[in-house]
């Protein structure tokens, strides 16, 4: 497989592959990461992320570990796509006369590709959370023997509220992200889907700041010789290992993000005014070991998440289809 320089909408192409084929696969697992990271001590209704999953499809069904997906498969595609691309646009711009780039290089194009991706990351995590997470407030509202008829809701009036309310209405209704998002504009304007930037932000880039330079190195060791490209398995191996290990350095961020970003809330949970006061009530009242929420199943969702990205972008998917389609007159 050799080594392709991708042009600007083959990038795209690529990225926007990877990103609905791997969100299909790992989807489920991160509906159990975010209800796992948004319990609280004594409030618990899953003890694990299998736990999670049996009694999600039990009380919602199949689809029920597809709540939110719709939303993710519809932005996914934009934001692996900037990821991707941005990271590339920036090594080659730091790259002088195409010699390799230095660890610090690696690490700034990485930074850049993060603060790039947040224009969509952001709304497209705030809407996801929504909706991944009403199952799990609509299960703690019921005894543990209703678990299996308690049906996916989320409340009428919790968009209409101001961010920082903790009360839950007793008369729920589902909602869809559109419904969310109309609601959020109305109500916030832009910021509203917004909310959260600056946990996405410190979630992102040090995600980017890890995971590129890690993967260009495990990658390199897997070329034949310096000219040549990885094998698949290697490029597919070596975004897993990365993705993991990125996954969980960062998941304190995390967790911070998904609580920010949770504007349902349970009769008994805190809300919080930004990111220092979010980590402070959570240290305080939970440990430090609550940050690591979830890391399991966030680690599990990156590794075939990115393996797959990876391969796409160097098997030269979007190349092929530029080429074979009269989508070639984009790259011209």
């Amino acid at each position: 497989m050799a080594q392709q320089q991708n042009s600007l909408p083959a990038k795209l192409i690529n990225g926007g592959i990877a990103g609905i084929v791997g969100v299909t696969c790992v989807f489920p697992i991160d509906l159990a990461k975010t209800r796992l990271q948004n319990q609280r001590p004594g409030q618990q209704v899953y003890k694990s992320m299998m736990d999670c999953l049996v009694k999600t499809v039990r009380s919602e069904g199949f689809v029920g570990m597809y709540r939110g997906a719709a939303v993710n498969l519809t932005l996914v595609t934009p934001e692996k796509a900037i990821k991707l691309a941005a990271n590339d646009f920036f090594r080659q711009h730091l790259s002088k006369n195409g010699k390799g780039l230095t660890m610090f290089k690696e690490m700034l194009a990485g930074c850049g590709a993060g603060m790039c991706q947040v224009v969509v990351t952001t709304p497209m995590e705030m809407l996801k959370i929504q909706l991944q997470d009403a199952g799990r407030l609509a299960a703690q509202q019921q005894k543990p023997v209703m678990m299996s008829t308690t049906k996916l809701v989320a409340t009428n009036t919790v968009l209409s509220r101001s961010f920082n309310s903790c009360t839950v209405s007793s008369s729920p209704r589902a909602v869809s992200a559109t419904q969310i998002a109309k609601e959020l504009f109305h109500t916030h304007g832009i910021q509203g889907l917004y909310k959260g930037l600056g946990a996405t932000l410190i979630r992102d880039v040090p995600f980017s700041i890890v995971y590129f330079p890690l993967f260009a190195k495990l990658n390199r060791l897997g070329k034949p010789s310096p000219d040549a490209a990885s094998p698949f398995y290697w490029a597919f191996m070596s975004g897993c290992v990365a993705g993991s290990t990125a996954a969980v350095v960062v998941n304190p961020c995390d967790v911070v993000k998904t609580r920010l970003q949770s504007l349902n809330k349970g009769s008994a949970e805190e809300a919080y005014s930004g990111v220092a006061d979010c980590i402070s009530k959570i240290v305080r009242k939970e440990g430090a070991s609550a940050l690591l929420k979830g890391a399991g199943c966030r680690a599990l969702v990156i590794a075939p998440l990115f393996g797959i990205a990876q391969v796409m972008y160097f098997a030269g998917v979007g190349e092929y289809i530029l080429d074979n389609t009269p989508l070639n007159l984009l790259s011209a």
